[in-house]
């Protein structure tokens, strides 16, 4: 394996790929805590730098009138550590070089003033770098207590210019580009402040006419546009035919419309100071209907005229609490996506009992699968909030102590209240999951009621068919006697055709020696009752002396000890019997109905 980063590089994701699916996340690549980014087990380490002597942390930059284009370098020239086949891996030179370059990058912003008020927003067209640059670098953000910025159709230039203006570690557009949930804080600075990175995976529901764009095109279905009809031809999902692939959007097709839940995105990076915080919103550039920069510019400036919020952005200086505005928005998007998957699963309840169709029950485990996986994105959700309530602003230590407790106790208000709805949210999931079981077990109850039914309707007619069969044996028994009659005058005997050379008698010796010869091998080959299974056959032809042995004395010859025995029978196998087995036990079961001992022979 080469040690130069080209197996990392290897694995990079590729240009060509599609870029409307949303990977497995890589969750040990989501911290910087973890020594080796985006190194795994079996890649290569760069020996270049291994071999530089270069310190780990390079000296910062000013961003003053004497800095030209430092960001150019970014990330490597603030994180040496971060590699060219790190960062290919990490799919962060695709997005610095191969971006969509037809596509217009856009900042959109919104200041929040020193009294709490949304004062300032608009928008910037990175079209030209060295404009955007100086818009980076030289905006005025010391006189706003916030500046918010939403950047829509990232460009590699914007990205380099944002990460080296406010020193973002990598791993902030890592976990955002490859859909890592993430959460940490670094660049702590006592009394100052800090840097948050949340990168959160939560759910949405699409509206009808994205839901049908979408699954279009999807690639995670086998057949997508075909729909299934039940008996009164009311729409059906299509999950039957989806394959499980809990990245992908779920499809729901109910009486009320066609929708999808999708995996949406939220990745937001603070940079907490005690004046001029900033806070940086990434949406993706793929093909997917996520959040988008302009809905959620305009929603965090429409929560700016909520009186609530006002109250609390007049009070409290913690850049924090316009953050919790962002986590709203996912909250929002989760509580609606899972009002339509509860109308969707009251729509099967409804459909299974009226038609009981079988796929839908393999609908319903597509439907459990994304469950499980809502469970642990709820989960992430949760852990998110608390990282929130429980990482302080270092800045927070410079207010008076009133402000400072006022700014702790609403902080812990405003989580809790989340965490409350979090809580809310997976009660309802569970009780859906319950939902689910329950029209789960109705859909093979009544599968066995319906299989039931058929089985009793084909016992009736196996009862018809037998009652005919003992019609037509009536019949034959009547006609019996005169075919028997027919048949004798039709023997060519002398007694019956005086011109035959054929006699009674001989007819009744070779009918009855042939009748007898039958009725003793089949007796031969039913002996196994009173004889025993493993004696051959040619023995079992003697069946009339066991027979007479074991009514006489209630013993049955070479039966064994596994062999079944009727009640008040004692076996004992003769002593030839056992030296032609090589047995080195003979059992011998003496008893009546009640007991049954067993009797061992010492071996000679």
């Amino acid at each position: 394996m080469a040690s130069d980063g080209t197996a990392l590089a290897s694995s990079a994701p590729k240009c060509d790929e599609r870029d409307d699916q949303i990977r497995p996340p890589s969750h040990r690549h989501a911290a910087p805590s973890a020594p080796w980014p985006w190194v795994d087990i079996a890649d290569g380490v760069d020996s270049k730098q291994l071999a530089s002597k270069a310190p780990p942390i390079p000296p910062p930059c000013a961003h003053d009138d004497s800095c030209n284009d430092c960001w150019s370098g970014y990330p490597q020239s603030l994180f040496p550590n971060w590699t060219e086949g790190q960062v290919r891996k990490s799919g962060i030179y695709n997005a610095i070089h191969d971006y969509r370059k037809n596509e217009r990058c856009r900042i959109h912003w919104v200041n929040v003033d020193g009294d709490g008020r949304f004062s300032e927003a608009g928008t910037h067209d990175a079209d030209d770098a060295q404009d955007t640059w100086k818009f980076v670098s030289k905006t005025n953000v010391d006189s706003a207590r916030v500046h918010a910025l939403f950047i829509e159709s990232i460009s590699g230039p914007v990205l380099q210019m944002l990460g080296a203006k406010y020193n973002i570690e990598p791993f902030f557009w890592s976990s955002s580009l490859n859909w890592i949930p993430s959460r940490f804080q670094s660049n702590v600075k006592a009394g100052e402040g800090d840097h948050l990175t949340l990168t959160l995976v939560f759910l949405r529901s699409l509206p009808p006419v994205d839901a049908l764009r979408l699954s279009s095109r999807s690639p995670y279905s086998f057949n997508t546009t075909d729909t299934l009809t039940n008996v009164n031809d009311a729409p059906v999902s299509n999950l039957a035919h989806q394959m499980i692939d809990t990245q992908a959007p779920l499809d729901l097709v109910s009486g009320s419309g066609s929708r999808q839940l999708a995996l949406d995105l939220l990745s937001v990076h603070l940079v907490r100071k005690s004046s001029g915080s900033v806070i940086i919103s990434y949406h993706p550039n793929l093909a997917l209907p996520t959040t988008t920069a302009p809905f959620l510019h305009e929603r965090i400036r429409f929560a700016g005229q909520s009186v609530y919020w006002q109250d609390i952005f007049q009070r409290s200086t913690d850049p924090t609490f316009v953050l919790l505005m962002y986590i709203w928005h996912a909250m929002y998007a989760w509580d609606q996506a899972m009002e339509h998957l509860y109308s969707h699963i009251c729509f099967l309840e409804t459909r299974v009992i009226k038609t009981s169709q079988m796929h839908l029950t393999e609908e319903l485990h597509v439907i459990r699968a994304h469950h499980l996986h809502y469970s642990s994105l709820l989960e992430d959700f949760r852990k998110t909030i608390e990282f929130i309530r429980d990482t302080e602003n270092p800045a927070v230590s410079s207010l008076n102590e009133e402000d400072r407790k006022w700014t702790t106790e609403i902080m812990s208000r405003e989580t809790s209240n989340l965490l409350a709805e979090v809580e809310r949210l997976e009660k309802g999931r569970r009780m859906q999951d319950r939902r689910l079981k329950n029209v789960m077990n109705l859909v093979f109850s009544s599968v066995n009621i319906m299989d039931s039914k058929r089985m009793h309707k084909m016992t009736e007619a196996a009862v018809r068919d037998s009652a005919a069969m003992k019609q037509i044996a009536y019949l034959t028994m009547v006609f019996l006697p005169a075919s028997f009659i027919a048949t004798v005058f039709g023997m060519n005997v002398v007694e019956i055709n005086p011109e035959s050379v054929g006699k009674l008698q001989n007819y009744v010796g070779v009918a009855l020696s042939l009748t007898i010869a039958t009725a003793w091998v089949i007796m031969a080959f039913q002996s196994e009752h009173f004889i025993g299974k493993r004696m051959p056959f040619w023995k079992r032809l003697g069946w009339p002396y066991y027979f007479v042995k074991w009514r006489l004395w209630g013993k049955k010859s070479g039966a064994d000890a596994d062999d079944d025995v009727a009640p008040g029978i004692t076996v004992d196998e003769p002593q030839d019997m056992m030296e032609d087995e090589g047995d080195e036990k003979s059992p011998s079961i003496k008893g009546d109905e009640a007991s049954v001992t067993v009797a061992t022979h010492p071996v000679n």
